[in-house]
C-alpha cells in the first residue's frame, strides 16, 4: 500500500547572521514533530545550495524546480514546508514567494506580511495607523545618511536610543546609544546588516513577549513571558548565551496580560498572519499609573529550540508542542 504520510520539510539556515541559530530551531522542531504521522526532513538553505539531511547522516541536493529530492532511488516531493529561517530569505517574503510559485503550502504568513514584518520601520508606521502604540523612530538609508541629522535625532528621538538594522531578523547590529558620540559608530555597525537603519526611542519598562497561532477552528494565545536581563538590552548574548531570566507567565497584572493578549490577537488578524507568531512588547506607565503596552517587534519565524520562548509558553499553557505543530500543518489542507 502506498505510504500516505505527508512529507514535511523543516526549512532552515538562510543567509543572515543567524544561520546557525536557525539550525538549532530546526533540530528543536524535528524533535517536536509527530514522526508516526509525518515523514520529516531538515532542509538546510544557504544561498543557492539547498540540501536535505538524510537519516544516514549524508545530504542530498534539493531540486528547486519542484522542491524535491532523491531518496532510495526515488524522487520525493515535499507536501509542506515548515520555515524556521531567521532572517533572509525565510523571514522577508522571498522563500514564501518561491513556495507560492510551486504551490506548496508553508507554515508562515504570506509574501506581503513577511516583507512588512521584516521591515521594522514600515511595520511600526503601518500598525500605528491601527492605534497600536509603538516607540517613535527615524529611518536612515545608506547613501542618504545626511538627510537625518544629529539634531533631528536629539530633538525627535532623544537619548538614550536604539540603533538597529531596519531590515533584518536578527539581534546582530543593534546598539543602545547613550550619547551623540556613539551614534555614528552604531549606524555603521547596523549598516553592516542592513541598508536601512532605524533610530528608535528608548522606553524604560518591563519587556514581555507573547506567542499566538490560529486555525480555522480556534485562536490560541499563549501566556506572556517576562524577559529580564542584566545586559543593556535583550541582545544576542541575552538571547542565545543564557544571559537572561525568562519568567512564564510574566509577573504582570492580570488586566495587562489580558489586554496584551487581545492586542496580539488583533495584530495577528490585521496582518493576516499564519502559523505561530511571537510579538515583543515593552510595558511603560501612563500618567494615571496604568500599564501602557508598546509594540517592539513581530516575529513570524520565532525560535523553536526546546528552551525558546514559544516551547516554554506552550508548556506553560498546558499544551503539547507536537499537537500544536500538527494543528498548524493540517490547517493548510
Amino acid at each position: 500500500m502506498k505510504n500516505l504520510k505527508r512529507t514535511i520539510a523543516i526549512v532552515c539556515g538562510g543567509d543572515s547572521s543567524e544561520h546557525d541559530v536557525s539550525l538549532r530551531s530546526a533540530q528543536g522542531l524535528y524533535s517536536f514533530f509527530d514522526k508516526e504521522r509525518y515523514n520529516v526532513f531538515i532542509v538546510d538553505v544557504k544561498g543557492i545550495n539547498w540540501k536535505v539531511n538524510l537519516p544516514d547522516g549524508t545530504t542530498t541536493p534539493v531540486d528547486r524546480n519542484d522542491f524535491s529530492f532523491m531518496y532510495n532511488g526515488e524522487a520525493v516531493i515535499f507536501d509542506y514546508a515548515y520555515i524556521t529561517i531567521h532572517g533572509t530569505p525565510g523571514e522577508n517574503g522571498l522563500m514564501q514567494g518561491y513556495f507560492e510559485l510551486i504551490h506548496i503550502p508553508y507554515s508562515t504568513s504570506g509574501v506581503l506580511t513577511e516583507a512588512m514584518t521584516f521591515d521594522k520601520f514600515v511595520l511600526n508606521q503601518y500598525l500605528r495607523g491601527y492605534g497600536v502604540s509603538v516607540p517613535d523612530s527615524l529611518l536612515i538609508r545608506r547613501g542618504y545618511e545626511n538627510l537625518v541629522t544629529d539634531d533631528d535625532i536629539i530633538s525627535r528621538i532623544g537619548m538614550p536610543c536604539f540603533v538597529k538594522p531596519a531590515n533584518d531578523g536578527s539581534s546582530f547590529g543593534v546598539s543602545k546609544v547613550k550619547n551623540i558620540d556613539q551614534l555614528a559608530p552604531a549606524v555603521r555597525k547596523a549598516m553592516m546588516e542592513s541598508d536601512e537603519v532605524m533610530v528608535e526611542q528608548y522606553l524604560d519598562g518591563t519587556e514581555i513577549t507573547i506567542g499566538c497561532y490560529k486555525t480555522r477552528e480556534k485562536s490560541v494565545l499563549f501566556p506572556a513571558t517576562e524577559v529580564v536581563t542584566k545586559n543593556e538590552f535583550f541582545d544576542y548574548d541575552a538571547k542565545y548565551n543564557g544571559q537572561v531570566e525568562e519568567i512564564t507567565p510574566a509577573r504582570i497584572a492580570p488586566e495587562t496580560a489580558d489586554r496584551a493578549a487581545r492586542i496580539t490577537s488583533a495584530i495577528y488578524d490585521i496582518l493576516h498572519c499564519n502559523g505561530i507568531i511571537r510579538i515583543d512588547y515593552i510595558l511603560t506607565k501612563n500618567e494615571d499609573g496604568t500599564d501602557k503596552i508598546n509594540l517592539l517587534e513581530v516575529n513570524t519565524t520565532p525560535g523553536m529550540t526546546p528552551t525558546s520562548f514559544i516551547p516554554q509558553q506552550v508548556r506553560a499553557a498546558g499544551l503539547n508542542i507536537t499537537d500544536v505543530l500538527t494543528e498548524i500543518v493540517e490547517n493548510q489542507f
